[in-house]
């Protein structure tokens, strides 16, 4: 029973902490675009998003076979 007295108020210390957690999350925006982000892989663009590197294998091969003309 003594047990109980030192575990109410850790609970509900506890509680409070996920209750406000909570709402920092919800005024901070944190579930405003739920759905976005799943989508975004459905409408990934084709296009590479890293530049293209001078001196790829591609070049390199097309640069030897001018060299043996």
């Amino acid at each position: 029973m003594e047990v109980i007295y030192g575990l109410l108020p850790a609970i509900i210390i506890m509680g409070l902490g996920v209750l406000v957690a909570l709402f920092w999350a919800v005024r901070s925006g944190q579930y405003d675009d739920m759905e976005g982000p799943a989508n975004r892989i459905l409408m990934d663009d084709d296009d590479p998003s890293l530049p293209e590197k001078s001196g790829t294998r591609a070049d390199d091969k097309s640069d030897k076979r001018k060299n043996k003309r």
